[in-house]
């Protein structure tokens, strides 16, 4: 064995450039999938360490105001373990040299210390003293926007009522991990902040002296939560109860969980992928090595080895570069992870993270890839095992002669040079039928890791050029009549309103049902449109609720089905509306009437939620002014604050992973092109010599060798674009929630980039041949056998 062993070693130094070039592609997969495994394991493992270390509720109920002597009955539900009474409070802030709006949610605490549920991780500072009325938590992501540190001051105005606060110190929460005002889309921590103060002053602050608005628990193990929550929901009806909800539902974790599913899904699709091209890879190589080593397998034959140890000596050699590459790849999937969960974290505010690497996910990772690559060269291995000694003796016989269709078709005019690459490509269908394979398959790894953002400018085109024109949403603390619209349309600078009404409510259909709400808009309408699957502006009908087409898919409900709508509002009246739409959304999820048609159904009069403002830009900053100042006006949300929100969390969490997928993306294409001209020069090295001793010049052979490397790099690519089509279509199930929808958008700059970094990676390939061939050696290459 020790012979075969230095064969081995001698194999692996002649094919160096070749096997780094595959230990490279098979690096990238490994490192992909630890990458994308690890960080999520890192992401996963914290939110299970935070939920469990901080006591996590799991069911959430909101109501008007109930005495604080009903929270007794409420710890008497079946399946209650531990029940706490909050009161809570919009406020808003102003922020020393920050002149736009800011709104946030005031949470109360037990005077001085920690509640009993979602218990509060200090990152700095002290929690509130017992008595203090003067004194607040901050949450940490606000805090660092306005670089806001304990002991520093801060205007709140609660109920209607400026307080100035004293910052006590900076928090986390479980509730907020992911910190987002409700009804926006993306988190804006410089605009939406969480307060947390001492029960007392809380209550005196929100006139709720003695009472509560919201309720949090958790279960007993094998508690139903549905159970319980019908129980809750029976005992604060008539208490304004807005209906209780599980954990599922709550805002910060069903976003987080939308998120890691998302992941999830990239983490299995692309590195697959990766792996594969590397199985590919090798085969070729392979089956290229065992063609050109077949008196080496006759003499080992001769000599006594049985097929079995030269198969396995073949085997080895792909062992080893399999295991080169998958040890590269754990170390950069593992660098790679912790930068991407860091990043993460910038959006999900756990209070530690959980990082570490799991040897499952470093051996899966490892098996995978020797699993895909020892398949994928089982066929030119047991080429090697059945080869009889005799046989393998000789030269491997010419193959059979036959004019070429270019000769039979007397085409005339080509060049010797360019008839010999023809001949030369027709002559091996199949080994050039795999070259382009190998080349479309980097195009198309190219078009799947670089069409993303093109499809999220157009996502955000369309949501925001086309559906939502508005400058500005106001909302209002509470429904409120029309009249309150003139109010707004008086400011200087607000150019056109249009009010709207929105209710939160339960949309069910059969045995699925979603939390969300309804939107009544007013007909016609000019700042916000609903849009058919042409993305054509529609009007809605008189009676009947249009859908966005995934909240129906969600559903499972079709046009002319029946929707149940239980209204978390009001009179909670219970609503049976017909479907009689769907609308094509890329952000979020609605259901969408007219408005008077939504307030006949809520039995009122015509009143509004909020509305949306059409405003000149230079007036932006007064109005804002102005509306802070209006006691009923909740929040106000900026259209370009909410679109650089977005881009800053698409640039930072997914972008950063499209990088990192391109950067590997190109590595594959350089390392299938540059392959594929290596077993070219390797192949034919012998009949290039050959030409030059008849009389062909260097540039005349280069162009031989190259021209044909940029002929099956071009007929590559309309197969390339096919195959990352088909990809990026795939690619695009795997993203779709309620969140946003990446929608499948090919523009000419995705093809064109990914046609380019392959034609780049040619002309490399080409250039590092081009030296190879100024230095053959034509003595020793009309040497070497056939």
């Amino acid at each position: 064995m020790r012979a075969l062993n230095i064969k081995l070693l001698r194999n692996l130094w002649t094919l160096k450039g070749q096997g780094v070039a595959i230990a490279v592609v098979i690096a990238t997969g490994v490192a992909m999938f630890v990458m994308s495994f690890t960080a999520l394991d890192a992401l996963r493992l914290s939110q299970q360490s935070v939920y469990q270390s901080q006591r996590f509720s799991e069911v959430f109920a909101n109501l008007k105001r109930a005495p604080e002597s009903l929270a007794e009955r409420l710890r008497d539900v079946p399946g209650v373990a531990t029940l706490e009474t909050r009161v809570q409070a919009p406020v808003k802030l102003q922020v020393p040299g920050f002149d736009q709006p800011v709104t946030g949610l005031a949470q109360s605490i037990p005077d001085g210390r920690q509640p009993q549920l979602n218990q509060l991780h200090l990152r700095s500072g002290q929690l509130p003293e017992a008595g203090r009325n003067d004194q607040v938590l901050l949450s940490e992501a606000f805090a660092e926007a306005h670089q806001l540190q304990p002991g520093d001051r801060l205007s709140v105005v609660i109920n209607g009522r400026y307080q100035a606060l004293w910052i006590s110190g900076i928090a986390l929460s479980p509730e907020y991990i992911y910190q987002i005002r409700p009804g926006d889309l993306f988190p804006d921590f410089s605009r939406y902040a969480i307060l947390w103060m001492n029960r007392d002053a809380l209550e005196s602050a929100f006139d709720m002296e003695g009472a509560f608005n919201n309720v949090t628990l958790t279960l007993y193990a094998g508690a139903n939560p549905q159970t319980t929550i019908d129980h809750l929901d029976g005992l604060l009806e008539s208490w304004g109860g807005l209906g209780a909800y599980g954990r599922d539902d709550q805002l910060s974790h069903r976003f987080i969980e939308q998120e890691l599913e998302q992941i999830a899904a990239m983490a299995v699709f692309l590195p697959l992928i990766f792996i594969g091209v590397s199985a590919f890879l090798l085969n070729v190589v392979a089956a290229r090595l065992i063609r050109t080593q077949r008196e080496q397998i006759a003499v080992l034959k001769a000599f006594g080895y049985d097929s079995l140890t030269v198969a396995g000596h073949y085997l080895m050699l792909v062992l080893v570069i399999v295991l080169i590459g998958s040890i590269l790849g754990v170390l950069l999937g593992t660098w790679l992870a912790s930068a991407l969960a860091g990043l993460y974290q910038d959006f999900f505010r756990f209070p530690w993270l959980e990082f570490r690497l799991r040897a499952s996910v470093a051996l899966t990772a490892i098996a995978i890839a020797g699993g895909a690559t020892v398949l994928g060269t089982l066929t030119a291995v047991y080429r090697a095992f059945r080869l009889p000694p005799a046989e393998a003796m000789r030269p491997e016989p010419p193959t059979h002669f036959r004019r070429t269709v270019i000769e039979r078709l007397g085409i005339r005019g080509l060049s010797q040079p360019t008839r010999i690459i023809l001949r030369n490509l027709e002559r091996q269908p199949v080994k050039a039928g795999l070259s382009v394979l190998g080349i479309a398959l980097a195009v198309g790894m190219m078009m799947l890791t670089g069409f993303q953002k093109g499809s999220i400018d157009y996502m955000m085109d369309v949501q925001f050029r086309f559906a939502q024109q508005q400058d500005m949403t106001v909302t209002f603390i509470e429904p409120t009549q029309r009249g309150a619209l003139h109010e707004l349309g008086a400011l200087p600078g607000v150019r056109y309103v249009e009010g709207f009404r929105s209710a939160s409510a339960i949309l069910q259909y059969g045995h699925r049902t979603y939390r969300g709400g309804v939107q009544g808009f007013s007909e016609p309408r000019h700042l916000v449109q609903v849009l058919d699957d042409q993305l054509q502006p529609i009007a809605i009908p008189d009676e009947g609720v249009l859908l966005t087409d995934h909240l129906a898919t969600m559903l499972g409900i079709g046009v002319g089905d029946t929707l149940q709508v239980s209204v978390q509002e009001g009179r909670q009246p219970e609503l049976a509306i017909p479907v009689a739409g769907l609308v094509t959304e890329f952000i979020g999820v609605g259901a969408y009437l007219r408005q008077d048609t939504l307030a006949r159904l809520l039995g009122e009069g015509d009143t509004v939620s909020g509305a949306f403002l059409a405003v000149d830009p230079e007036q932006v900053d007064e109005v804002n002014r102005r509306l802070e100042a209006m006691p009923r006006v909740a929040g106000v949300n900026q259209r370009e604050t909410t679109i650089r929100a977005f881009d800053d969390m698409m640039s930072d969490s997914m972008l950063v992973f499209t990088f990192f997928s391109v950067f590997m993306a190109g590595s594959i294409a350089f390392a299938v092109v540059y392959n594929n001209a290596r077993i070219a020069f390797a192949e034919r090295s012998r009949e290039l010599a050959t030409l030059r001793v008849l009389g062909f010049t260097r540039p005349e052979i280069a162009f031989i060798l190259l021209g044909e490397l940029l002929l099956l790099t071009v007929l590559a690519m309309p197969l390339g674009f096919l195959l990352g089509a088909g990809l990026c279509q795939l690619l695009t199930l795997g993203m779709q929630t309620d969140l946003y929808r990446v929608p499948l958008v090919l523009t000419a700059d995705t093809y064109a980039s990914a046609a380019l970094v392959v034609l780049v990676a040619t002309l490399l390939s080409a250039l590092m041949m081009g030296r190879a061939l100024v230095r053959l050696d034509m003595v020793s290459a009309l040497k070497s056998a056939e």
